[in-house]
């Protein structure tokens, strides 16, 4: 989207240790000067934000987390604050993803919360939203997606916010939407933020996420409202990632 600088994230969800960290290093080598005009973003597991910020430390790459707790602190075993995050040098955080909403049965309410504690920390929040495979067959994918921004984005957000669309079905599977889907559902989702956000819901990154890789990359990033990437499996490894980075037109490549 013209104007909107591209965001392109990794998500290793629950993969790597601390001798994978040399993949984010590779990763910078390889794409060079595509960095300078498309922020690169890795969210490691928990274990390895802290080392992955130091890692990153002076070079255009950011940090970012897999989940937040939507309290500051306090009796919660296991969980991890957006102000613990923002201190291990993470900027970014993913909520809501759909692992989490399947797994750890997170609604949309609690979504919203986690999204509205990771702004109060200083934490970019990225909200995932997106239609199971039933439903997109039962015709209802843009009738779940508004559903999910409308209960998951909180009210405070504005331009620190971004929402990746991935389609359940897509995730992990190999299979992604045609690109006149991406199209279609990338282009409501704006025309409900501007409609909430005004400005500030035209200039909001919306990525997609769902399958990408690097022969598929360079046609998704063409489609209009398209502003980047949540990208799984292909992020760990550093030649097809930078191969996805070097594949969006901004890149230059």
């Amino acid at each position: 989207m013209a104007g909107v600088r591209p965001l392109i994230a990794g998500n290793w969800k629950m993969f790597g240790k601390r001798a994978d960290l040399g993949e984010i290093a590779a990763t910078l080598e390889s794409v060079g000067k595509a960095a300078d005009a498309v922020d690169v973003l890795f969210c490691p597991p928990a274990t390895l934000v802290a080392a992955a910020a130091a890692n990153c430390g002076g070079k255009p790459i950011a940090v970012g987390a897999q989940d937040c707790h939507a309290n500051t602190e306090g009796a919660h075993t296991g969980d991890i604050s957006a102000a613990m995050l923002a201190d291990l040098g993470a900027r970014y955080v993913i909520v809501g993803h759909s692992e989490r909403r399947r797994d750890h049965l997170e609604t949309d309410e609690a979504v919203a919360a986690k999204a509205r504690a990771a702004l109060a920390a200083g934490l970019t929040p990225i909200v995932c939203v997106g239609e199971t495979l039933a439903e997109r067959e039962a015709g209802r994918a843009g009738e779940v997606v508004a559903s999910q921004l409308a209960g998951s984005v909180p009210n405070e957000a504005g331009g620190d916010l971004v929402i990746a669309y991935e389609p359940v079905w897509a995730i992990g599977t190999g299979l992604t939407p045609t690109i006149a889907e991406i199209g279609e559902i990338h282009g409501e989702i704006r025309k409900r933020l501007v409609a909430r956000f005004g400005d500030a819901g035209a200039k909001m990154r919306i990525l997609y996420g769902g399958s990408v890789k690097p022969a598929n990359a360079g046609e998704i990033f063409r489609v209009e409202d398209v502003c980047g990437a949540l990208v799984g499996g292909a992020s760990l490894k550093a030649a097809d990632f930078a191969a996805i980075i070097r594949a969006h037109p901004a890149a230059g490549v």
